[in-house]
């Protein structure tokens, strides 16, 4: 079993999959979300499906001090949807990760691969991979 990672966005969505021994976080690149949550829903679940996902985690976007701003209720209703869409597809854990900082920490990341910091969706894979990457750690640290 394998874990999918997302960078949730209004444009794009960074999707990102765990190694099978769940080491690691590779991008699965990013999903267009102008054409609605519905279609991103629908191709989440093609992608969990694909690739025998059991837990899906989400970036969480928290503010800084930790209060919920108005993308956590985009975010928590996305998971709502992602969730039904699974019932009776395949059973699924979705967990919401904190994901202050990913941002900043993708655009530090692609500077340092030279990575043109307009370049649409680089970012969103970036995070999402990041996102995906500290829950893996954090399993294994027992964190």
């Amino acid at each position: 079993m394998r874990v999918l990672g997302i960078d949730y966005g209004d444009s794009r969505v960074g999707v990102a999959l765990s190694d099978p021994l769940l080491i690691t976080a590779n991008s699965l690149g990013i999903v267009d979300a102008k054409a609605g949550r519905r279609q991103v829903v629908a191709r989440m679940v093609e992608l969990l499906t694909k690739h025998d996902v059991s837990t899906v985690v989400i970036g969480y976007p928290v503010n800084m001090d930790g209060s919920k701003g108005p993308r956590v209720k985009v975010t928590e209703k996305f998971a709502r949807e992602l969730e039904e869409a699974c019932k009776g597809v395949r059973s699924v854990e979705i967990v919401f990760w904190d994901e202050r900082l990913t941002t900043r920490m993708a655009d530090r990341a692609m500077i340092e691969m030279n990575v043109h910091q307009r370049q649409k969706g680089v970012s969103d894979e970036i995070a999402a991979m990041l996102i995906l990457q500290n829950y893996l750690d954090s399993r294994r640290s027992g964190v």
